[in-house]
This record gives structure tokens, sequence and C-alpha cells, in this order.
């Protein structure tokens, strides 16, 4: 199995694979305020730099998947890329932020240095080629509707169109009414690609839907799933985090907050470097 490498930022400076250290990918789930999103990107800046691991900062400009048509979705793509643009430049991050339609995708890529392509869009054709054609890296997170396995389908359109800077991103799977659960055998099927492997913690702890109007989640288990998933040896770790989880406009009961996210860093570079440095994980004789 190949494992390949995803260069990211202006200077491609940040190297994603599943066996170089881990990256975080981390910030709100919406942009609530220049100010706010300015101020949390500088403190995930601080820790990350803190803690030697590499960081991008995402978050997203629009949320058109929310509940209820009413809910807050983001101050829109003109304003929402001009305060990315103002955290790249200012802060001097590399940037991911997710696309909704093929119309986005131009503008979008012209500020971020990667584009995301949410869970309920992984099949979606003309979006995914848009994406792979601007020349960015892409990342595909995978549906909780689909298996591992459907993302070698999406991985053969990605290819079809030229595409080879793609990540690919593991959030759970819909188990039930609002409830996911994360089976860790997906990660190793998906790293089969030799694509790098993403886990997305917060999103794999989530209750959709469960509080009627919103969804729930289970934040005391970001933790363990973390733990998990990288001892399994991934490319990065993905987090959504807000400064007052309880106060967060979008995806509140999921997000960790700045005290957990360091404590959270802290237990993943130890294992992380245990299972890569150390070459823990060797493919077993069957």
């Amino acid at each position: 199995m190949c494992n390949k490498q995803v260069k990211v930022g202006e200077d491609k400076g940040i190297t994603l694979s599943n066996s170089g250290p881990v990256v975080v990918i981390a910030g709100p789930c919406v942009i609530e305020s220049e100010k706010h999103a300015l101020g949390l990107a500088l403190s995930l800046k601080k820790i990350t730099s803190e803690l030697g691991i590499p960081f991008i900062f995402k978050t997203s400009y629009d949320k058109a998947n929310r509940s209820l048509d009413c809910s807050y979705r983001g101050p829109g793509i003109e304003k929402g890329l001009e305060i990315l643009a103002k955290i790249k430049r200012e802060l001097n991050l590399t940037v991911i932020t997710d696309v909704h339609t093929e119309i986005q995708v131009p503008k979008a890529a012209r500020i971020v240095d990667l584009l995301q392509v949410p869970a309920f869009l992984s099949r979606q054709t003309d979006l995914i080629k848009a994406c792979v054609l601007t020349g960015k890296p892409v990342n595909i997170k995978k549906g909780q509707f689909l298996s591992p396995d459907d993302m070698f389908n999406v991985v053969k359109k990605v290819e079809n169109c030229g595409g080879e800077n793609l990540l690919l991103t593991e959030r759970g799977v819909s188990f039930g009414y609002h409830n996911l659960v994360v089976d860790f055998r997906g990660v190793e099927i998906m790293k089969q690609t030799g694509y790098p492997v993403v886990f997305d913690a917060t999103h794999s702890v989530q209750l959709p839907g469960s509080r009627g109007a919103c969804s729930g989640g289970n934040r005391e288990f970001v933790l363990p799933l973390s733990k998990a998933a990288t001892a399994l040896g991934i490319a990065a770790l993905f987090l959504e985090v807000h400064d007052n989880p309880g106060e967060a406009t979008s995806d509140g009961a999921s997000s960790v907050n700045l005290e957990y996210f360091k404590q959270i860093l802290e237990y993943i570079k130890i294992i992380d470097r245990s299972v890569k440095e150390y070459n823990i994980i060797k493919n077993a004789v069957l």
C-alpha cells in the first residue's frame, strides 16, 4: 500500500500523510463574528505552537444543512471569505473551509488553502470535480450514510479528473435515530487508498437532531475517540473548538473548549509519536 503525501499552505509547509506527524485541523463550526474568529484562531495557534503540532484553521462561512431554516448559518460567502483571508494573512495560518455548490468553489479557492466537501455532499460528483479542478487540496468527509469502502468510488472520481491532493475524513456512521458510532475498521479501510485519513472526533460524538431543532452531542467521548484514532496512525485530527461551547451558534454540544482542546493534543502527541517514530504499527501476517 502506497503512502501518499499532501502538502498544503502558501509555502507547502504542512505535510499530511498517514505515517507522518499528526496535524490538527481545528476551529469553530461557523464564523460568528470577525473578532471572535480572529481571537479563537490566535488562541488555537498559541496552543498548537507550544505543543509543536502543525495546525490548520477551520471554520465555515455558511452552514447550509442546519436543522431549521431560521438557525444561524454564518456571515455568508463574501464576508466569510474576507474574514478567512484576514486570519490567513494576519496570523500566517493555513485555512480550510466548506463549499456546498460548484458556484462557491472558485471564490473559496482564491482564499483558502484547502477545500472541504461536507459529509452530506460526499457523493456529489460535480461538486467534487469542481473542487479538484481548482488545483487546491480537497478534504472529503465520508457521509454518515456511507460504508468506508464506498469512499473508493469517491477516490476514483477525484483521480479521473486528475486529482491527487486528497484527504479522506472519518466522522462516524448513522446508528439508528439521532446517534452516530465510529467503526474504527473504517479508518484502516480508507487508509488502503493510500491517501491521508483524517479523524473528525467532534462530529463523531454528535447526536444529530436529538434536540429537535438542533443536534446534541457527547463531548466527553472526544478524548477517548481521539486517542483510539491516533493509535491507528492517522494523518490529522479534526476538532471543532469554541471558547464557550454553551454559547456557540452551531454544534456547541459536541464542540470542545480551549482547555479540553489542549488536553486532547497533549495525549495525541504522545500516542502519535509512539505509533510513528517507534513503528509500533506493522502489517500483520494473516
